[in-house]
């Protein structure tokens, strides 16, 4: 009989919490973008620029941008201490070299 060959993916687990890394990696770039994007708008009406709706789109998007840093390191550390305490995980495993 022929040892069961081994799973052709990753883990579940270790599979959505690089992803996690991954989205916690791209956070300040989805943060520069929404701090620039007042930039883009125009205003119609009148030739001054509304500071009054461009204020509170920033304080906004700087609370959304705070909460989903939260968000990101809860799950983030949650993951880290899921794993067994004596196994290492795949990012602290030696490398070749």
């Amino acid at each position: 009989m022929t040892p069961p060959r081994p799973p052709l993916f990753l883990a579940r687990q270790s599979y959505r919490r690089r992803r996690m890394m991954d989205a916690a990696r791209l956070w300040p770039l989805v943060g520069a973008f929404l701090f620039f994007l007042p930039i883009l708008w125009h205003t119609a009406e009148t030739p001054q620029p509304d500071t009054v709706w461009g204020g509170l789109y920033l304080f906004t998007a700087w609370t959304l941008l705070i909460a989903g840093a939260l968000v990101l390191s809860r799950i983030l550390s949650h993951s880290d201490t899921r794993e067994q305490p004596g196994q290492m995980s795949e990012d602290e495993a030696p490398g070749p070299g």
